[in-house]
Parts: C-alpha cells; structure tokens; sequence
C-alpha cells in the first residue's frame, strides 16, 4: 500500500491556513452558509474544548472577508452566489485565561487596539465597551457595510474561576461591560457569533442583549463541530487503511478501535454518531491508540467542582437521568455539577426522548473514561501516579493471565504503600478505590449493580470472566462471599456468556488495605 501522505492541522485552527497550504480539512461549509442565511442575527455554540470552534470561527472569518478563493471545491462554493466582503472584528478570548482584573482589562485594550490601527479611535472612547462601540460605528462608517463580530471562547476568562464566589463576579462583570454595546449598535452589526464551553446565563454575561439564539442543541447544527462517522469514512479512508496496516489490524479492527475510543459524542438527538476531531486527527497522524484530548490537559475547574459537589468516581462512571433544562442551563449558579460534565464534554448524550426533554447522559467514550479516573487517583489513591501506573500494569498482566488472586495480590501490596487519609474509614471509600482502579483497567466496571434481590458491590468483566465482587469493612471474606449466594446475584449475568465468578473482599481498617480475599 503506498504510504497516506497528508498534513494533519493538529492545533492550527486557522482556516486560510489550512486551505493555502493543502492541511486536510473537513468539509463544514454547508453549516456556515445556513449559519448566515438563517433569520438569526446573533448565534452562541456551545463545544467542548479542542473541538473545532475556534477554526468554525476562522471560517466564518474568511467567509465574511469574501475570500472565495479558500473555498474553491468546499460545499459552500455550490450555494454561495454573492461573496460581499464586511468589515470584521475576530475577538479570540482565551488569550484572556487564568487573568486577575487588571490583567484581563489590558487584554481587551490589546485586542481593540489592533483594529483601532484600522478604523481609528474616538476622543471621548476610553473604557473598552466605549472603545467597542466606536469600533463598530467607524467600521460601519468607513466601509459602508454592516460590521461582523466574531467572538471565540467568549468564556475563557471565567472558567478557571468559576468555582470561586469572590473571584467569579470582578471578572463577569468586566466582560459584560465588554459585551454590552452589542446590543446598542445592532444597526451596524450584520451578524455576531460566539463560542464558548460553558453557558452563562443571558443576564449575567449580555445584559440586554435576549435575542442570541443559541443553536448548540440545535439539531440541524448537530455536526457543526466534530467529524462524523459518514465524515471519518468517506472523507478519511486511507487514513484508516495506513492505519489498520501500521497497527497489524483489519479495516474493520480499525474502525472498531477508533469508534471505542473516540466516537460515542450527541450533542443533541437524532444526532449523527461524532468522533472528538482532536483525538482523531492526532491518531491517524502518530498511527497509535493513545490518549490526546485528555493528554492536552485536564482543567482545574472540573477537578474542583468534582470535590465541591462530591462526585463520586462511580457516579462518574455510570449513567444520570436528566431533562434538558438540567444540563443545558447557566453553569455559574449550580446546584448540580451535570451541566458543567456535559458542556465540557466528559458527559454526553446517551440516548432519550426528545419531546419530552427527556435524556440520558453519561461517559462518551474509552479515552474520556479513563482520562477522568486518572485525573481522580490523586485524590482517592496518591498524588504519586507512577506508583498506580506500575500497580495497574501488574494487575492487568494478572488479569489477563485469567489470575484474579495474582491480582488481588498486587492491588494487597499496593494499597499498603499508599499513605493514610482521613475519613477513609468506611465501607464506600475502598469500593471507589476498587472502581478507579478497575476502571484504570481498560476493562468495563460498574459500581453497586442493581439485580432482582438487591446490589451488587462491584462488577467486572474481563475478556475471560465475569466477576461479582463483594467489599466489606472489618469483617471477613467469608462474609462477603455468603452474601453473593445469599442475594443469589448470578442470575442477573447469567446470558453474559462468560463464566462467572463471586469475589469476596474484607479490608483492613488498621492495615488500609485487603485483610483477605476469596474467590469461589
């Protein structure tokens, strides 16, 4: 097979770049012409970070400067009959990130300085929403058209500080004086678009300005941002060959491996099935299976709101039932840290019952899985994360040697090298401990399984077995193995086609690790 030799834009987001110098792009340009065509005036699109907003922004850049000429071939170039060129000011906020007030004042000045080089700067325009507006109505004077405004990550600035009830309103404040001529000098402006992770709420960040329609769960821009698997196949396919070669896989082991590891996004439904773009392009550029979107950084942010409203790591890994006012809502005033998991990604739309608001959200894939356990063991396990790198390789080896009391073993050995936390002392505690560290695995795990006659601890499958595994606390792991014959729980997994295995675990108060096991 010859060799695919094309130019991934891993991290260029750019979309003159991409097209000048012959970058593989995903054709999303029928989405810009009906993003502009559209009775909306004022848009907000809400996607995770590294999901392709940014180069959607750069798109719309191009497009509004008239440049037909980066279109040529592109689904737009079939639909678009006038290539007007407008005045446009491209405002990327995430410059703005981890910035104190001062900081994020003379950031903005920065960005409006650059286009006041254009069109000027009024005498009387001194703070920055002034110093917008005169932007706007000189742009709409001296060119004689109507000013686009493009505004990328309108959020950043917010959301390392969103946890912090001090910290949060200095900052929203700023960028709502920032935002606020939009509204007053909608005379001028031909259309406004805005990106973001999070969704503040319409008071809190834009004032006065109620009529941005926000299309993130807009089913006709389901696959605005993100490739799709029609997208992947068609568009990708010798990628996936070289790729298949390269891994000593079929096609379809392939495709297989990238579907359980990146696939798996709906931002709305019907939605097409959509692969994280950044995790894809970086796969078929190094030819591996690895971890890139959560590689590129897990935020602060979600780690502490994690803490704060008390997630646990089962939780996290299981399904939560929810309408759509609960998860698309402002994420400043939570009562509940589900909005903040779906819009930033690490949830996603399961499946449910859209006219009634109804959906069911959870984890979107392997690599998300696993990423979000990780960034967990610090705080359940040790902060030294090669000792559990080294325990889990141990434990895998084990369990794929079908040897769960080699495993045991090493989890006995490991724990006890883990250094004491307080309120650890109870029965939940080591049962999330069990779960990250399965989960780690690669392998599925559930936490407290509902059956006919009650809960099961913990489940497992390997490629071999199934295991029902039982915890308790002080007592014994004769105990714990009765009360999986007791609860008669097999039956439950009994058409898994897997033989099935009862664990029973006693842990050691004393000792914080595994008393004594028993496997039957």
């Amino acid at each position: 097979m010859e060799p695919v030799t094309r130019r991934y834009p891993i991290g260029i987001q750019t979309f003159s770049e991409l097209r000048t110098k012959n970058y593989l792009y995903i054709d999303k340009t029928e989405y810009v012409y009906r993003m502009t065509h559209s009775d909306a005036k004022y848009m907000f699109l809400s996607r995770p970070r590294r999901f392709g907003k940014s180069l959607l922004a750069s798109t719309l850049y191009s497009y509004f400067e008239g440049r037909k000429d980066l279109f040529k071939g592109l689904a737009i170039e079939r639909l678009e009959t006038d290539w007007t060129a407008y005045p446009v000011l491209h405002f990327d906020m995430s410059t703005a990130k981890h910035a104190d007030k001062e900081t994020l004042i003379l950031e903005l000045e920065r960005k409006l300085s650059e286009y006041e080089k254009t069109y000027g700067r009024g005498e009387s325009d001194v703070l920055p929403n002034q110093r917008l507006q005169g932007l706007i109505q000189r742009a709409h004077e001296q060119t004689g058209r109507q000013v686009v405004v493009l505004i990328d990550e309108y959020d950043a600035p917010l959301l390392d500080v969103m946890h912090e009830e001090q910290n949060l309103p200095p900052l929203r404040n700023i960028m709502r004086n920032f935002y606020s001529p939009l509204k007053a000098c909608d005379p001028y402006l031909r259309f406004v678009f805005l990106t973001g992770i999070t969704k503040f709420s319409q008071l809190s960040i834009f004032s006065e300005l109620n009529n941005i329609k926000n299309i993130s769960m807009d089913e006709s821009y389901a696959a605005i941002c993100g490739i799709t698997e029609e997208e992947m196949l068609e568009q990708m396919s010798p990628d996936i060959d070289a790729m298949a070669e390269k891994l000593k896989l079929s096609r379809e082991e392939a495709i297989d491996k990238l579907k359980e590891n990146y696939d798996g996004y709906h931002f709305t439904l019907p939605s097409p099935d959509i692969y994280n773009p950044f995790s894809l392009l970086n796969a078929f550029s190094d030819g591996k299976i690895q971890s890139y979107w959560f590689g590129s950084g897990t935020p602060t942010y979600l780690i502490e709101m994690l803490r704060k409203f008390g997630m646990s790591p089962s939780k996290l890994g299981g399904e939560v039932k929810a309408n759509a006012l609960d998860f698309d809502r402002p994420t400043e005033r939570l009562t509940s840290i589900i909005p903040l998991l779906y819009q930033s990604g690490y949830f996603t739309i399961k499946h449910g019952i859209p006219r009634l608001g109804l959906y069911t959200l959870g984890i979107p894939n392997h690599e998300v899985r696993i990423g979000l356990m990780r960034s967990l063991v610090p705080y359940y396990l040790t902060p030294e994360t090669y000792l559990t790198s080294s325990a889990i390789f141990d434990i895998t080896e084990a369990l794929y040697n079908n040897d769960m009391d080699a495993a045991l073993r090493h989890l006995q050995q490991f724990l006890s090298t883990v250094p004491y936390c307080d309120n650890t002392d109870y029965e939940g505690h080591y049962q999330q401990i069990l779960y990250i560290i399965f989960s780690l695995l690669g392998d599925y795990t559930d936490v407290e399984v509902r059956t006919p006659r009650g809960r099961v601890d913990l489940v497992m499958r390997t490629p071999y077995t199934l295991y029902i595994i039982e915890l308790k606390l002080d007592k014994d792991a004769d105990t714990a193995l009765q009360q999986i014959d007791l609860k008669n729980y097999p039956e439950r997994f009994a058409r898994c086609g897997l033989p099935v295995v009862k664990v029973g675990i006693n842990f050691d108060r004393e000792k914080h690790t595994i008393g004594e096991w028993k496997i039957g």
